[in-house]
């Protein structure tokens, strides 16, 4: 019997295809697991893909949980629908569910359900045989507290249990699901309104050290992959022009913490027995560490395999919100670059936020002309943080 496995990494928005030289395009960091750094919300997607620091919402277990701790709702319920590849195949999609609530006036919990369906797939033992139709896909669950821990500023812990289906099996070949787990830890500063002589203003920062947790294992005999850790820090700023007219604006960085591939044994070619060996032989923590200074061309590369993206929020009376934002990758380390608008409509306790993207890159983007979707539904107590 035949057994397929699939890793899908080829897949992921860190692939890249471009000109260079053949040892730049092998030092591309690639990671297993990779839809969980897509943005799966509409709101921080029309903003660039960031989040970190932009003001509380339903969907802020992806991006920064300490946010909860100052959202302004006492309970919600948050899902989104994003299609990937749409202009190829109807069928995968990444869809997210989320619920929060916060327990008082200084902490929250939330849990939330990531899914990444991958379509579905024929296969077949042999020539003749009746092909079946396999379903690949992967998902998270996860689990957060947040606390403030003074007036302006909260910390976050969060769990996540992740699972990817992607072993196909013919026949009796074991098919068995790989998993692994992840912890997340991040931090949020708020200030209070500041008077400017013509407008209020509020300052906000983050940080979130995400997916920190072991490799996953697809085969028993295989190699062990890096699940994609990854810093990201950010800050921000709210011009409030009036209490029906505010502008947020924000910045965002993102580093993956996942070692950097290399020519180990110096024979000029990346990615040979020896080389494999020796960068799956580094641990999961040790990877984190190592990542920070381990590029062969030193700082300047380190550099290159930081992530920023712009973005902007203008919301009027709190009941419509226009955004824009731009993404930006170094073109040696993956060359995603955006364009990102989108909208958000809310009305009584429910909002609704789309958002689009335009790629700039001539590496073509798997959300090129995609419109994602996101719902919330709030209820409970009104607070007063934002």
């Amino acid at each position: 019997m035949k057994k397929i496995t699939i890793l899908f990494l080829g897949f992921s928005l860190l692939s890249n295809s471009l000109m260079f030289s053949q040892e730049e395009r092998d030092r591309v960091i690639t990671t297993a697991v990779p839809f969980l750094l897509i943005a799966a919300d509409a709101r921080a997607a029309g903003m660039g893909d960031q989040g970190v620091a932009t003001s509380a919402d339903a969907f802020s277990q992806q991006w920064n949980p300490a946010k909860y701790a100052f959202i302004n709702s006492e309970q919600g319920v948050g899902v989104s629908y994003t299609p990937y590849l749409s202009s190829i195949v109807n069928d995968i999609f990444l869809g997210n569910l989320t619920y929060f609530n916060r327990l008082d006036e200084k902490s929250a919990v939330a849990v939330s359900l990531r899914y990444f369906s991958l379509g579905s797939i024929e296969a077949q033992e042999g020539f003749g045989d009746e092909p079946l139709l396999l379903s690949p896909n992967e998902l998270t669950f996860d689990l957060s507290y947040s606390l403030r821990l003074a007036e302006n500023f909260s910390m976050a812990v969060a769990g996540r249990y992740l699972r990817s289906d992607l072993k196909l099996s013919i026949g009796s070949e074991d098919a068995t699901a790989a998993s692994t787990f992840g912890v997340d830890v991040a931090a949020f500063y708020q200030s209070s309104d500041i008077v400017f002589s013509n407008f209020d203003g509020r300052f906000r920062a983050g940080m979130n050290i995400s997916n920190i947790g072991p490799k996953i294992k697809y085969d028993e005999v295989g190699q062990e992959n890096f699940i994609p850790t990854n810093l990201k820090v950010g800050g921000g700023f709210d011009f409030i022009f009036d209490p029906s007219n505010r502008l947020g604006t924000y910045l965002e960085f993102n580093k993956l913490l996942v070692p950097t591939p290399q020519d180990f044994n110096n024979n000029g070619v990346i990615g040979d027995s020896e080389d494999d060996e020796e960068y799956n032989s580094i641990g999961a923590i040790q990877g984190i560490f190592k990542s920070f200074g381990d590029a062969p061309d030193g700082f300047r590369e380190e550099l290159k395999e930081i992530t920023w993206a712009l973005g902007a929020e203008y919301v009027y009376q709190d009941q419509f919100s226009l955004r824009t934002g731009y993404f930006n990758e170094s073109d040696t380390k993956g060359s995603r670059k955006f364009v990102a608008i989108g909208a958000g409509f809310k009305y009584a306790p429910v909002v609704i936020d789309v958002s689009y993207l335009f790629s700039t890159s001539n590496v073509v983007s798997p959300l090129e002309g995609t419109l994602r979707f996101g719902l919330v539904f709030n209820f409970g107590e009104e607070y007063d943080d934002n």
